[in-house]
């Protein structure tokens, strides 16, 4: 069974940035591709950024050139580094890895953007 383990979040003020990590385990395959979603309150799940292990990436337009988003396929480790925070940009923010068709969530890590 894959685990999906963030780090990370926390209180940080507009403008500022964050790095978040997550790390799976429990998988001798690397997984086929990982992302990070964001549930902001009232809001639907919605995809920031994901990478695939070919290392093609993708990026919601919302974060487009604040958001970086970089994996380790031998370590099967994910980090989003954000920049530029918005007060907007509040969410609990999930790792999300898929093997073979399968999906696999974290249990999310808060961050909160202070105007």
């Amino acid at each position: 069974q894959v685990q999906l383990v963030e780090s990370g979040g926390g209180l940080v003020q507009a403008g500022g940035s964050l790095r978040l990590s997550c790390v799976a385990s429990g998988s001798a395959f690397n997984l086929d591709a990982m992302a990070w979603y964001r549930e902001a309150p009232g809001k639907e799940r919605e995809l920031v950024a994901g990478i695939t292990s070919g290392g093609s990436t993708n990026f919601a337009d919302s974060v487009k050139g604040r958001f970086t988003i970089s994996g380790d396929n031998a370590k099967m480790t994910v980090h989003l580094q954000m920049n530029k925070l918005k007060p907007e940009d509040t969410a609990v923010y999930y790792c999300y890895g898929v093997l073979w068709n399968m999906e696999y969530w974290g249990k999310g890590t808060l961050v909160t953007v202070s105007s």
